[in-house]
């Protein structure tokens, strides 16, 4: 037996993965497969969907930013129901959510049905999404934590490669419903597999304290290999016990001691999202823009997501070694050098596809390393308030940023100009990144080995 109060937190921090920790990170990189799908499955089927009822462009516009709307609302007000219900219970609430989305959409009779529809399938992903990285992180051991939120993200590229396969060969038979209803199956058929094989949060049975929460933990542990403990440590700090509501999250994640990170955290998500929804919304139209044919252009769509399943993975494996704050800031500038020198490549082919794929390994290790940092700057009582958060502000930069797009475009930009133009918001983005203040507030900054403040 262990003695009371003793962290089984600080335990598993040095301790060796157990397959029970592998096993939740596994289950938290296929919901994040469902965010790659679901975000991309309105871009496959834009053309099938705008042909049945006549859309305009803004119209079709709107359609592809519901889902992020969805997303932006599921993440500031779902996900932080996390920290007051558990996040295993908002995973399953965001998979329910997803799964009649998507089931209904295959049903929808008018864009307009299909846009509220988009918008109820993304309310659930945004709380699945910031659950899962919260689970993710606090699985891991203090070794292979950025790893492992790494390898989470990774699921986002592996989604949406395997979606645009997917969406082809169905649309070929069927038209675009099947696509959605491939998507409704595919999402209820998680609800199983996370009742079965994801358990709830460890810091979550720690500090939200309810009835039999110690029986619960200490079954968790010895599921891991880790001794039992004879009571719950004491909170690290005076919110840690109670499972604050929603609003007094937020004022805490506002506090002064946390309010710099918070707000750093904010225009980090914001500035990275705008500029990865950029790249892998409009890369192939403007490659055919700069005078490459239609189907070169999707190439080099199709290489920036696969490039993006190496670099989530590449990003944790520096991580494990490195500062995870400075890999981040490199990744940034990397991706900003590369965009600067795509389109003036144009002309040859072969570098261009060498360079796509060059852009989706880092541009996709600059969302997976925010995942893999954010967890780092608050304590569990409002992990996934901060978490959600920030996702939900960087979902407003990826809705907005199709927008500001098209209107550049339609203002006589070229794509060597916007190209130009998100260097310049990656490099804002590696100096908000920069500015970070990883200093421990209890346990709010339990980060990564390696990182620094």
């Amino acid at each position: 037996m262990s003695s009371p109060g003793t962290d089984p937190r600080d335990r598993l921090d040095g301790a060796p993965m157990s397959p029970i920790q592998w096993t939740a990170i596994a289950v938290c990189v296929l919901l994040n497969v469902l965010d790659g799908f679901d975000v991309l499955v309105m871009a496959f089927t834009s053309d099938a969907v705008s042909d049945e009822w006549g859309l305009s462009g803004s119209e079709l516009g709107l359609l592809l930013s519901a889902g992020l709307a969805g997303m932006a609302l599921g993440s500031i007000f779902l996900a932080p129901l996390a920290d007051r219900l558990g996040r295993r219970a908002v995973i399953l609430t965001g998979l329910v959510l997803a799964a009649t989305g998507m089931g209904l959409s295959a049903a929808s009779q008018s864009a307009v049905q299909l846009g509220a529809l988009r918008v109820l399938t993304g309310i659930g992903i945004g709380g699945i999404l910031a659950s899962s990285n919260v689970i993710a992180a606090e699985y891991a051991n203090r070794r292979w934590r950025g790893l492992a939120v790494s390898l989470n993200s990774t699921g986002y590229a592996i989604g949406a490669t395997a979606g645009g396969v997917i969406a082809a060969a169905l649309q070929s038979d069927g038209g675009w419903r099947p696509v959605f209803a491939f998507g409704a199956v595919a999402t209820a058929l998680l609800i199983p597999v996370v009742l079965w094989r994801l358990p709830e949060s460890l810091d979550f049975l720690l500090t939200r304290r309810s009835p039999g929460a110690l029986d619960r933990l200490n079954r968790l542990l010895a599921a891991m290999r880790q001794p039992r403990i004879d009571a719950l440590p004491r909170p690290a700090l005076p919110g840690d016990g109670g499972g604050a509501r929603p609003a007094a999250s937020l004022r805490r994640i506002l506090a002064p001691e946390l309010r710099r990170n918070t707000l750093l955290t904010w225009t980090g998500f914001f500035l990275v999202m705008f500029a990865f929804y950029f790249v892998t919304s409009w890369t192939p139209k403007l490659l055919v823009e700069a005078g490459m044919s239609a189907d070169q252009g999707i190439t080099g769509g199709v290489l920036l997501n696969l490039g993006g399943i190496f670099g989530a993975t590449l990003l944790g494996v520096l991580a494990a070694r490195f500062a995870l704050k400075h890999v981040l800031v490199g990744y940034l500038a990397a991706t900003a050098v590369l965009l600067a020198l795509f389109v003036p490549a144009a002309s040859v082919y072969g570098l261009l596809l060498a360079l796509g794929a060059l852009i989706g390994v880092f541009v996709n290790g600059c969302v997976a390393g925010l995942y893999a940092l954010t967890p780092s700057v608050y304590e569990p009582a409002v992990r996934a308030t901060g978490v959600g958060w920030g996702i939900g502000i960087g979902r407003i930069g990826a809705i907005l940023s199709p927008v500001v797009a098209g209107r550049l475009l339609d203002a006589d930009w070229t794509p060597g100009q916007l190209f130009l133009l998100v260097t310049a918001v990656l490099v804002a983005g590696a100096v908000t990144v920069n500015a970070f203040r990883l200093v421990p507030v209890g346990r709010a900054a339990e980060v990564p080995a390696g990182s620094a403040a």
